[in-house]
């Protein structure tokens, strides 16, 4: 039986299997709670993209992390990383720190300014997310990682 999916998207031919209606609904789903977040740091001056940034450089600690972790890293993809530290240097959220053992290793770590951001942030944030799921029970939200894992 075809989901509700098709009424949202005004659709009036069913999908060709559940796969595919599947990867619609994830999609979706994922772009409304994008826009929930994006909507919610562009109050804070700052991308989606820069607050991944931001939080992998406050879980690297004091050290920082080359901007190559930072790649693998990200929830999703930005080719062009540099530049994207490029914008979080200018606006005092990250600093480059060369390393006196290797030169040629460049490391990045977050600013105090970043830390008081992100610390700012993490109660919104936790709300948002509290809010986009509060219609799946504590048992079916873990069920649903398993889900998403087990495609992963």
């Amino acid at each position: 039986m075809p989901g509700k999916i098709l009424v949202e998207l005004s659709q009036s031919k069913p999908y060709h299997s559940a796969s595919t209606e599947a990867f619609v609904n994830i999609q979706r789903t994922a772009e409304l709670h994008l826009q929930q977040i994006a909507s919610l740091l562009k109050d804070y001056g700052i991308s989606t993209q820069q607050y991944n940034v931001l939080r992998i450089l406050r879980g690297a600690g004091e050290n920082g992390v080359p901007c190559g972790q930072i790649a693998e890293r990200m929830i999703t993809h930005d080719p062009d990383i540099t530049r994207l530290v490029d914008r979080l240097e200018k606006m005092e959220f990250a600093e480059r720190v060369r390393q006196n053992e290797d030169r040629r290793v460049v490391r990045v770590r977050a600013t105090q300014k970043a830390l008081d951001l992100l610390a700012a942030l993490d109660e919104p944030v936790n709300q948002l997310h509290e809010r986009q799921f509060e219609k799946l029970a504590e048992d079916r939200r873990i069920e649903l990682i398993s889900l998403l894992e087990d495609l992963r």
